[in-house]
């Protein structure tokens, strides 16, 4: 029967991409609706709804998703060591379905619990999700790559419709005679707690025809005592959940924490790097290059939940060939609509590249990403220059600019995802799967910090300056990105050398 399949049957799989892999995608296609639903709202919600001001709320927007990418590196710990890919993925859509909950109950006076629960609860899901699609594969398979398109196409499915649901009910542009004005961010946050219970469900019903992928690491020892693991690992979390609403709510101990963290996570990688050979090392080294590189571009990326909000809010007229649209929706899953159109397309053209001994290794990949992502920021730059007397500009012309940063997301994220499996040995995959998010971690922070010193540039300004500020912003970012895609493109020799048979 299926669910007896071995690793190895399931790895000899015919075609483009194996079964298991549709079982992933829909499980992480409604996780996606959740987290994205979730993060479009988060900095309207506290600029409108708990009075913070502009440049406040970009720091609280970067604190609050840089602990949720961290945590995945604590996630993705103890999935390695204790619970295994599949209960960690469990517990922490558990605790994700409590944190919507509590947001849809009472999103102002229970912000920071709902937040807190859901912080803890990606950390333990997020990592572990993106483990099991590489343990599909054999080491040295070329379709790998097109798999993780594949599934990055699922990612982007569920967070286009939840990045553009969620924040226009709450704010009204859409449903408004269906929802009343007064519990519209309540019915907002409300969806992410219905999809995850429906995420959670579809990877429960489909667990057994993953073969041997993802069970607990710790079958070969007493019962008993692996059960005691378990149990004190899910007690840990939750005593962890006050201490992270503290620290999220007072964004300096953010500060202190990604002091730590980082360095912390690299010394921990180090002392693993002694029990593997010299080869597996010089892999583990290119890894933290392109996880160094990855702190970067989602730097400038992650504007889009920040400053590039706001910006929409503020600053884009709401119309696209005539069509009335959500301004925010449209920043919020721009991308999201793009990357479904072309994610499986940019896979295939990689598969066609490979069979004829032309594809790009990751390193350029990883350049034009940076190449890609520079273009799109300047276009965002250029919306100034068809703004009128009100400071507000064209919405087509904001959206093509974040129809070109997605072939840089394309040449990045999935292509680092599925990097990060083929130069990690198995026992340490989800703690290097955990760092890649942990690099995303620090992009969400410094992206708060770039967002709030634009939003303090551009304090009692007119509409119409605050555009200028905001777009001369987005200039240097763009700027910024084209240098290091030049770097990388010139280091490339150095890190496919440190890669090896690794393309």
């Amino acid at each position: 029967m299926e669910q007896n399949l071995s690793l190895e049957q399931i790895q000899n799989f015919k075609g483009k991409y194996p079964r298991q892999l549709w079982y992933l995608f829909f499980s992480e296609m409604w996780e996606r609706f959740c987290f994205y639903g979730m993060r479009g709202m988060l900095v309207v919600f506290m600029v409108g709804q708990l009075g913070m001001n502009d440049r406040i709320a970009n720091l609280q927007y970067g604190a609050t998703q840089a602990w949720v990418y961290a945590f995945t590196f604590i996630g993705g710990l103890f999935a390695d060591k204790i619970l295994g890919l599949r209960k960690s993925l469990f517990w922490g859509g558990i605790l994700m379905i409590i944190g919507s909950v509590i947001l849809s109950i009472d999103p102002k006076n229970f912000f920071f619990i709902g937040i807190g629960f859901t912080i803890v609860g990606t950390g333990f899901f997020k990592p572990n999700i993106s483990s099991m699609v590489g343990q599909l594969y054999q080491d040295g398979d070329p379709r790998r790559d097109a798999g993780f398109s594949f599934f990055y196409m699922g990612v982007n499915l569920g967070a286009l419709i939840g990045g553009y649901i969620c924040i226009a009910v709450a704010e009204g542009s859409m449903w408004q005679s269906l929802v009343p004005e007064h519990l519209r961010w309540n019915v907002g946050f409300g969806f992410a707690a219905i999809v995850m219970i429906i995420s959670l469900l579809t990877f429960t019903q489909t667990q057994k025809k993953l073969g041997t992928i993802g069970i607990s690491p710790l079958l070969e020892i007493e019962s008993s005592k692996r059960k005691r693991m378990e149990t004190l690992t899910y007690v840990g979390s939750l005593l962890i959940i006050p201490v992270i609403i503290v620290m999220v709510a007072n964004t300096v101990y953010t500060d202190y924490f990604m002091m730590f963290i980082g360095p912390a996570s690299i010394l921990y990688l180090l002392y693993e790097m002694k029990n593997f050979s010299a080869a597996e090392n010089k892999k583990l080294f290119a890894a933290l290059i392109f996880i160094i590189f990855s702190i970067f571009f989602w730097a400038f990326f992650e504007q889009s939940g920040g400053s590039l909000s706001l910006f929409a809010v503020n600053n884009l007229n709401n119309t696209i060939l005539g069509v009335k649209l959500s301004p925010n929706g449209v920043n919020n899953s721009a991308n999201s609509f793009f990357v479904i159109g072309f994610a499986a397309l940019v896979g295939l053209v990689w598969l066609w590249m490979a069979k004829r001994k032309i594809e790009p290794n990751t390193v350029i990949k990883f350049g034009l990403a940076f190449l890609f992502l520079a273009a799109g920021f300047w276009i965002f730059y250029y919306t100034k220059f068809f703004a009128g007397a009100d400071g507000r500009t064209s919405l087509g012309l904001f959206t093509f600019g974040w129809f070109i940063i997605t072939f840089g997301e394309l040449c990045l994220s999935p292509i680092g995802m599925s990097a990060m499996t083929k130069l990690s040995p198995l026992k340490t995959q989800a703690v290097i799967m955990g760092m890649w998010f942990l690099a995303s971690a620090y992009g969400q922070y410094f992206a708060g910090l770039l967002g709030a010193n634009i939003a303090e540039a551009s304090e009692h300004a007119t509409n119409l300056e605050k555009l200028n500020v905001y777009a001369d912003g987005y200039k240097q970012l763009g700027i910024y990105a084209l240098i290091a895609g030049v770097i990388l493109i010139l280091i490339s020799p150095l890190v496919k050398k440190l890669m090896q048979e690794v393309k």
